[in-house]
């Protein structure tokens, strides 16, 4: 077994890969990085799926039994978990005492550590049986996240498929050599991944309030034009294309968004309703109707405050029609929202060419509401007509 010990202090910015553990769950995208390793002369260790996957590439691959002399035991659940292992990646490479003991006991240095977790989520969200989302809590995966990550001095952490392609572009342009900063860059977003997965345990394992604990974590944040005032900066955080596919107009603001979310949750209530179109303003419904089409229903919406209307967020229950928008494209209004438009409406309605136009998907709203309060957080179970819903933790 090779072994590559580097250990001067310039070498510690940059650092030439000589060895790499790859472990796991998604393959996709995994093919050119075992490509650009095989080329750069990088020996690859790996274990199960993975190992399996490198070996019919034609790519050579070392598997961590022989670097461990144990194999992979309890179905899979201990593979990497070894000493051998983590020494490999948490050995300190400018530390003489580190350095002799991975001579001493025979460890490969590891330079690049690559993780993909076991989809948990996913595999909640699926609707599988308890037994088969508890065996999708990766613990191996997760401990070589965090081993690689805290150790960035000397080891490269790529923690998701996401990063492949950030990585194959570090990898290839550096030749090999990966920078401080890039380690360290890759170190955070590993740290984010292994925070977000912990959160995602608990809120499922929490799912019923046993503990009185806000456990938020969201990855998808998008950064807005500006807060709630101009001079202020402002952020969603969210997967609003998965709420809504934009058809039209200007980029949303915070305020926007505020009023688009106090729409959406009004309608909430009305959506297997007769045709029902609500007219919203600074969060609050100036005018809502219920009529047998949704041309009706438009008209006297607005009739209930007209003068409120102008610059407001218009929402229907129902696809808008050719008719229904010909009233509504006499009205300045910041977003319209429906679920489906006709052609027509649709050509009509883009008429305004700041206008926001939006399709609603089916989306599941999330079941509590959180806001700041006092040096706090505040939290309610929402409740509409529709259905009572039960409390579950969210997951910014």
């Amino acid at each position: 077994m090779s072994f590559n010990p580097q250990t001067t202090h310039d070498q510690m910015s940059t650092k030439k890969a000589a060895s790499a553990l790859i472990s796991v769950f998604h393959k996709d995208g995994l093919e050119p990085i075992v490509r650009k390793f095989e080329e750069l002369g990088i020996t690859i260790y790996s274990t199960g799926g993975t190992e399996k996957f490198i070996r019919e590439l034609g790519v050579d691959v070392v598997p961590v039994e022989d670097v461990t002399s144990y194999p992979s035991i309890l179905g899979g659940r201990v593979k990497t978990l070894h000493p051998k292992v983590f020494g490999g990646i948490l050995n300190r490479q400018d530390n003489d005492s580190d350095v002799a003991q991975l001579e001493k006991y025979d460890i490969p240095q590891l330079d690049v550590v690559i993780v993909d977790l076991y989809p948990f989520e996913k595999t909640v969200g699926s609707g599988a049986s308890e037994q088969e989302i508890i065996e999708k809590i990766d613990i191996g995966g997760i401990s070589l996240i965090r081993a690689a990550a805290k150790n960035y001095e000397d080891v490269l952490c790529v923690s998701s498929m996401e990063d492949y392609g950030d990585f194959l572009n570090v990898i290839s342009e550096g030749n090999g050599n990966t920078s401080i900063e890039d380690r360290k860059r890759f170190a955070s977003k590993a740290f984010n991944v292994s925070s977000h997965y912990d959160t995602a345990i608990f809120n499922y394992f929490n799912k019923n309030h046993e503990e009185a604990v806000l456990k938020i974590s969201e990855t998808q944040g998008q950064v807005l034009r500006y807060g709630e005032n101009p001079h202020q900066k402002g952020f969603f955080f969210g997967d609003f294309e998965a709420m809504f596919s934009k058809l039209h107009g200007k980029e949303l603001s915070y305020n926007n968004l505020l009023d688009v979310d106090a729409a959406v949750n009004l309608m909430n209530e009305f959506k297997k309703d007769d045709p029902t179109f609500a007219i919203l303003k600074h969060n609050n419904a100036c005018g809502l109707a219920t009529r047998e089409n949704i041309h009706q229903a438009y008209v006297d919406a607005l009739a209930g405050d007209p003068v409120s209307a102008f610059g407001g967020i218009l929402i229907s229950n129902v696809e808008i029609d050719k008719p229904t928008a010909e009233e509504i494209h006499r009205l300045f209004c910041e977003v319209v929202i429906a679920p489906s438009y006709s052609e027509e409406a649709l050509e009509i309605l883009k008429g305004k060419k700041n206008r926001i136009i939006l399709t609603q998907n089916e989306v599941e709203l999330p079941e509590t509401t959180v806001r700041t309060c006092l040096n706090g957080v505040l939290v309610t179970e929402f409740l509409c007509k529709t259905k009572t819903i039960k409390p579950i933790p969210l997951s910014i």
